[in-house]
């Protein structure tokens, strides 16, 4: 007899042979997953495998995931690959016409929508509740967010971008806007899962993760898991050189980031 999670194609009764999904708190990755459409193409999307574990945990066939940083379509990619649906928002317009082209046209519009707008503006709420409307669904049943991580990549000259926020509070108070708007197109009882990074600043660990996960429990969400991510080598992939960041850390008396965060939080269903 099958049993089945409420949210998630997860059969208990056969929870042996799931050996494709991790539940350990700790990722440890020897690279970036490529193929089946996903390229490292644009800096500071995550990785392919994030997206997959989510998915596979936290929904099912038909389910709409809600994505309010794309970026280079990392999640709208996986959604066509897992037979996925998918609302992807997305600040650049530029950015979101690329994505578009890498949507099989058959399920462009119908079943991966790409939106350009502000998560943070009420406007765009509105065009995302007209989207799920038109797909048959009041809510999302996936929150995907990865902002950026501060102001450590510029990725515009848009006021409206994160990156450019002059301080670490402003951050936050735009991150929590989005949060916020996330919460209201999420679910009842569903999931939302934060990608984010700490960053450095005159000397001091600023803890991006910490305070965006304070930022999502000030708006409801309830905090399931901190997942720690790390890719070895990841230091080499931004162009570093391995050796010059070891003697960084020695001279300066820090420890060289070669994780995130990945924090799964949940939508009470009151």
């Amino acid at each position: 007899m099958q049993k089945k999670l409420a949210y998630a194609d997860i059969d208990l009764a056969q929870w042996k042979e799931h050996t494709e999904v991790e539940t350990d708190s700790l990722w440890i990755m020897d690279g970036r997953a490529k193929g089946d459409g996903h390229k490292l193409d644009y800096h500071g999307n995550f990785i392919p495998q994030i997206a997959t574990q989510m998915f596979t945990r936290y929904t099912k066939a038909g389910d709409i995931v809600l994505d309010m940083f794309l970026g280079s379509g990392t999640s709208a990619i996986e959604a066509v690959n897992m037979n996925r649906r998918l609302v992807g928002v997305e600040l650049k317009s530029e950015l979101a016409e690329y994505v578009r082209g890498k949507i099989p046209p058959d399920v462009l519009d119908k079943d991966i929508h790409i939106l350009q707008g502000d998560s943070a503006s009420l406007k765009t709420v509105a065009q995302v509740k007209k989207t799920l409307n038109s797909m048959g669904s009041e809510y999302a049943q996936l929150l995907v967010l990865h902002p950026p991580y501060a102001d450590i990549i510029k990725f515009s000259d848009l006021s409206e971008d994160l990156s450019n926020c002059g301080s670490t509070k402003s951050f936050l108070d735009m991150f929590k806007k989005v949060a916020k708007n996330g919460y209201d197109l999420l679910e009842p009882g569903r999931f939302a899962v934060l990608v984010i990074g700490d960053k450095y600043a005159g000397g001091e660990l600023v803890p991006l993760g910490f305070l965006c996960m304070q930022a999502m429990n000030d708006v409801g969400f309830k905090t399931k898991s901190i997942i720690v991510k790390n890719i070895e080598g990841n230091e080499k992939g931004k162009g570093r050189d391995n050796n010059l960041w070891r003697y960084r850390a020695l001279a300066g008396g820090f420890y060289i980031f070669k994780h995130e965060y990945v924090i799964v939080f949940w939508k009470p269903e009151k």
